[in-house]
């Protein structure tokens, strides 16, 4: 009995503690971004990676285009209940923190969004990353006229690798 405790304690497949995901959601919206997560504690994890605001959804008219571009990071924070990071459900704070400007004028400024959102990761066979979640943000990202300055849902959906 001690032996195959020994035996199965070794062959028993650590649990992940990074992972690397993209979001196709926020992809498909304009917004572009890698984040790399690392379990802390059973309970916290915390992510960060780049952002690029890169172009309008392409369901946008040709007519309501917003001729604006975006870099900086996004951060964020996550807390599972039940002591299982970075896998299961979770409540999370994030934020964006990006420079913006304008593709037809010298007009530029500070821009990003915060958010809070509760969502459920899941680790499917050893590695695969499948992520959903909802929320509230404050978004204040665009250069002038052009963007969003106002409270919006906010989503989150992840794919990607854990390890």
């Amino acid at each position: 009995m001690f032996v195959w405790f020994l035996t199965s304690l070794a062959l028993a497949e650590p649990s992940p503690t990074w992972t690397v995901s993209v979001d196709p959601l926020t992809t498909a919206l304009g917004y572009v971004h890698v984040q790399t997560e690392v379990k802390i504690s059973d309970h916290f994890s915390v992510y960060s990676g780049p952002h690029l605001r890169l172009f309008d959804p392409p369901w946008t008219a040709a007519a309501d285009r917003e001729p604006f571009l975006g870099v900086g990071i996004e951060s964020g924070v996550r807390w599972f209940p039940k002591g299982q990071a970075p896998e299961g459900f979770w409540l999370m704070g994030r934020g964006v923190i990006a420079y913006a400007w304008a593709t037809d004028s010298d007009a530029s400024n500070p821009a990003g969004y915060g958010s809070g959102l509760f969502g459920y990761t899941w680790i499917v066979g050893d590695h695969l990353v499948l992520a959903l979640g909802t929320g509230i943000q404050r978004i204040d990202y665009g250069v002038g006229d052009y963007g969003l300055h106002t409270f919006f849902p906010a989503a989150h959906t992840n794919i990607g690798w854990s390890w």
